[in-house]
């Protein structure tokens, strides 16, 4: 799996919505390789998307696409100022990777020395469902020098922010805590998905 992220600022909200929806219905059929995605606001109208295609060439392929281009155009134009866009070949995926029926997603965006325990303690699905049973799927994607993008969906807010309460054990704590230094937390309230 190929992820790529995309940030930035837009006060345009509804009319950046409008857009992300004729590419559903014009261009998401045609995209060979397409796999879903997750979108969202957050607060301070930070758009996040973080799209999923089957390998890195599917996603270029759609990338060089003249309609492809123009669309993309449209939703630059919508924007408040520059825009990140990361791409990720190692991808870890917990429990299907998520839901579109989740209630709430947060992108945490950070980096790691070693992306391995990371992906280890994403892999024991059976821990981190038995501790947070709120959590019902995530990707992790890494980009060469370390830095991740987690997106982890919930059922609902109420439920994360509960189970944010629980303790885990000492050693997925302090991996945690090795992770989350210096993270930033993306919270989408009203996020939403696409799946091919």
């Amino acid at each position: 799996m190929f992820i790529q992220v995309i940030q930035g600022k837009c006060t345009k909200q509804d009319e950046l919505r409008a857009v992300a929806d004729q590419w559903r219905s014009e261009l998401g059929p045609t995209a060979r390789g397409f796999l879903g995605g997750t979108y969202g606001f957050t607060d301070d109208d930070m758009f996040v998307g973080v799209v999923r295609f089957e390998s890195r060439e599917a996603a270029m392929e759609n990338s060089a696409r003249p309609e492809q281009d123009a669309w993309a155009g449209r939703m630059m134009a919508l924007m408040d100022g520059p825009v990140e866009f990361h791409d990720c070949d190692d991808v870890t995926v917990m429990l299907d990777g998520g839901s579109d029926t989740a209630g709430f997603v947060q992108v945490i965006r950070g980096k790691v020395d070693d992306p391995s325990r990371l992906q280890a303690m994403m892999a024991d699905t059976d821990l981190l469902h038995r501790m947070r049973p709120d959590i019902i799927g995530a990707t992790l994607a890494i980009e060469d020098d370390g830095t991740f993008t987690e997106t982890v969906a919930f059922t609902d807010e109420a439920s994360a922010r509960t189970g944010e309460a629980v303790e885990p054990p000492a050693d997925v704590r302090a991996a945690l805590d090795e992770a989350m230094r210096g993270a930033t937390f993306l919270d989408l309230h009203h996020p939403w998905f696409e799946s091919a």
